[in-house]
């Protein structure tokens, strides 16, 4: 797209739809579903509007994707609707979208935030020129328990009431301990262990680049090209900004690398201008290693990662670590908007 729309910002008393586009999670945790409800009302003063998907449970939503795109389509054709977001992702949005109209999307521009699989959708609205915010997802990063987090609050603020979230500092500490508040509603006052934010590692490239950003969840944009149906055409990469953030998953570095591989042996790694990589996750209900295994896998990650960028694009600034993705706190980025990568001061801004 030549010409990209960022749907104006929201004002409090706003009404935002809240949708399920990938998989459910107010029928298996609605006590998590509840809470970030009340956080959109009390910590930012908007007003959801519930989607009849929004409180489905993952047989119904895997068994009805027209259900869930109808839900999309309606959100951003609602004229009183001024934002809109994701209950939670999961592992099949790929399917919702043969069933959505790109042309009903950018008519109705209207501010879509979520993560994880909601990449999907995200990635079809950069398509139709209209930038996202990957982040501030409804149930797990605005209904984080205990306190929310000033870091996630500053920032999702910024995204959902300003033109831009300016510039991106590091947060001071950071966590990814699995929880047990999802399942046992006991545990929803008690927030998770935060441990000092390990930081931030610049590489490749040391010139200021500014482009749009692609891109999200590594292994939607994997799919993406695996089903070579909604990737860009690599002179619409041209210049932008690559982003990927890996999930709780916690996939295997040379699985990552093998996507960055993949990137470029089509001949769209080399078009980027600059890399981000969202801080990974390290743990999750899946596996729990001690810290210093924790500490391991980051750093050969982002050994990887760089292999790769530097096998195809040697000019290319990276920034590995960035507060956004699977990880808490959070700062969401605009998918499609303008950021600016400044290897020698250590910055990045979102315009």
């Amino acid at each position: 797209m030549s010409e990209f729309v960022t749907p104006p910002p929201l004002e409090r008393g706003d009404r935002v739809a809240v949708v399920a586009p990938s998989s459910g999670g107010a029928r298996e945790a609605p006590h998590v579903f509840e809470l970030g409800l009340e956080r959109l009302r009390e910590r930012f003063g908007l007003e959801p509007v519930v989607y009849p998907t929004a409180r489905q449970g993952n047989a119904f939503l895997a068994d009805n994707p027209r259900a869930r795109a109808a839900d999309v389509h309606a959100a951003f054709r609602d004229p009183e609707i001024d934002g809109i977001v994701a209950t939670i992702g999961g592992s099949d949005q790929l399917r919702i979208l043969k069933h959505l109209d790109p042309d009903v999307l950018r008519a109705n521009a209207t501010r879509f935030y979520g993560m994880s699989d909601n990449t999907a959708l995200q990635l079809l609205l950069w398509n139709a020129g209209v930038v996202s915010y990957n982040g501030a997802q409804l149930m797990n990063e605005l209904a984080v328990p205990g306190e929310l987090s000033a870091y996630t609050e500053r920032y999702c603020r910024r995204a959902f009431f300003e033109d831009a979230l300016g510039r991106l500092e590091p947060s001071p500490e950071w966590t990814d301990e699995p929880s047990t508040w999802w399942t046992d509603p006991s545990e929803m006052d008690a927030p998770p262990a935060y441990e000092p934010n390990p930081g931030r590692r610049w590489a490749g490239g040391t010139d200021a680049v500014e482009g749009r950003t692609w891109g999200g969840c590594r292994a939607i944009v994997e799919w993406f090209l695996a089903t070579d149906r909604f990737v860009p055409s690599p002179t619409d990469l041209d210049g932008t900004i690559l982003c990927l953030e890996t999930a709780e998953s916690i996939p295997e570095p040379e699985t990552v690398g093998g996507t960055l591989m993949c990137l470029g042996e089509r001949g769209l790694l080399e078009r980027f201008d600059g890399v981000v990589v969202g801080r990974p996750p390290t743990r999750s209900f899946l596996a729990e290693p001690p810290r210093e295994q924790r500490e391991r896998y980051r750093d050969r990650l982002y050994d990887e990662i760089l292999e790769q960028v530097r096998r195809y694009n040697l000019e290319a600034p990276v920034l590995l670590g960035l507060d956004w993705g699977h990880t808490t706190p959070i700062a969401p980025l605009p998918i499609g908007g303008r950021l600016e990568l400044d290897p020698r001061s250590e910055t990045v801004r979102c315009r």
